[in-house]
């Protein structure tokens, strides 16, 4: 049974990402074919729990046609004296909007480490599948938020600065330096 309780965590988290549960993103492989005239406003929120860090979206929010492939950038700053690795975890509001919010490309999808003062710029590749217009649960929302909180890896845990690779967004640019 303690077995079974332990699976039952990865196997939650797989069963909301494939299907959208709750608000979870869906991890895409490629972007839809089909772009629709109908805009949607996308918000995006960020958040830091029990991590020296700040970050930041690039951008409020921005406006996307469905099926359009969107990019939003987020700045993350370690402000310790130490290297520390983290991990976002991400949702979306509304919660039916969870089916049809797919990312291509985003700095959730692993564990991000930040070396002592470095600064690195993360892109996210996101689109909103089509059948988004025509779901009567989310047809007339004319807004998603997409929010992410970045959590230790670890809790509680440093890491040694020397024994680790440090992160370098998806086309992003480490830095150093607050």
């Amino acid at each position: 049974m303690v077995g079974g309780a332990y699976a039952s965590v990865p196997l939650y988290k797989a069963f909301c990402q494939v299907t959208g549960y709750d608000g979870t993103i869906r991890r895409a492989k490629v972007a839809p074919g089909e772009t629709l005239s109908k805009t949607l406003l996308i918000r995006f929120d960020v958040n830091i729990r029990d991590l020296p860090w700040s970050f930041t979206a690039e951008q409020a929010s921005q406006t996307v046609r469905i099926g359009e492939t969107g990019l939003a950038y987020f700045k993350v700053t370690n402000h310790s004296d130490h290297a520390i690795t983290g991990h976002a975890v991400y949702n979306v509001v509304p919660e039916q909007a969870g089916p049809y919010f797919q990312k291509l490309e985003c700095f959730c999808f692993s564990d991000q480490t930040l070396k002592a003062g470095q600064t690195i710029e993360f892109p996210v590749v996101y689109f909103v599948d089509p059948k988004y217009a025509r779901d009567f649960e989310t047809q007339n929302k004319p807004e998603v938020t997409l929010s992410y909180t970045f959590y230790p890896a670890v809790p509680g845990a440093s890491t040694n600065s020397k024994a680790i690779k440090s992160a370098s967004g998806l086309g992003g640019t480490p830095s150093t330096g607050l």
